[in-house]
């Protein structure tokens, strides 16, 4: 599956808004589809690259901004914030974990359209340099695909959770990562993650690749330790 700045996951669960918003996203050229909770969500994500995500705060499942949280921590595609909450505190807390744009409702479909090409073209521009497939060692990791390949040329089976896991590892520049961090960033939607599910999840990457591709710090997170490339470029040791 390739990446596609044009898609878009509306995250909603007034179902007949959520249905003319997308009806009108798709007469203005866009991919759309919605969904109707957190869950769904993640689903979604697990099966798709989305360049945009509108999300509503007030989901059945799941806070909005818990949601925004987890959202940012597993991809850099824009978020815009849709929602009924006109508070100072909920605005102020969307942008500091990331999202792109907050919007009041009600609002006009022609104005929805506008913020999304604004925030979508300048995602083009912030990120054009970076790179949906990394070399972490000798292996090749694809986001656009979620694929991973050994220097053979052979595809390894990774699970949505153990690429999410090394993909944000890999992109920390080498700093350590907390393991609330990466809870967040593995974070499925179907219930609480734990710190024991990422343990798990480090030990089963280790095994399908190698003990010294995540390196442990005691009391402290996780970080990786094979060299990263992007196009053949060294960028970091994670």
């Amino acid at each position: 599956m390739h990446l596609n700045n044009d898609a878009i996951l509306v995250v909603e669960d007034d179902l007949g808004f959520a249905d003319f918003l997308v009806d009108y996203l798709k007469k203005n050229g866009h991919q759309a589809e919605s969904v109707g909770d957190a869950v769904s969500m993640f689903r979604k994500i697990d099966e798709n690259n989305y360049g945009c995500f509108v999300v509503d705060l007030g989901l059945p499942d799941e806070d909005g901004i818990v949601v925004v949280r987890k959202l940012r921590a597993r991809t850099d595609a824009p978020i815009i914030v849709l929602t009924g909450r006109e508070g100072i505190d909920d605005k102020l807390a969307c942008f500091e974990l990331g999202a792109d744009d907050y919007v009041t409702k009600p609002v006009d479909p022609r104005e929805m359209v506008m913020r999304l090409r604004a925030v979508i073209g300048r995602s083009g521009v912030q990120t054009r340099g970076a790179s949906n497939i990394l070399g972490i060692g000798q292996f090749t990791f694809d986001r656009s695909r979620r694929e991973v390949r050994n220097p053979a040329g052979e595809t390894i089976e990774f699970t949505p959770a153990e690429f999410a896991l090394i993909w944000v590892l890999a992109q920390a520049d080498g700093e350590l990562l907390s393991r609330d961090t990466l809870v967040d960033a593995v974070s499925r939607g179907d219930g609480p993650a734990s710190f024991r599910a990422v343990d798990i999840l480090v030990s089963r990457v280790r095994k399908k690749l190698d003990k010294d591709v995540i390196r442990t710090v005691p009391n402290a997170g996780y970080k990786c330790g094979w060299p990263v490339t992007a196009a053949g470029i060294a960028v970091q040791r994670c």
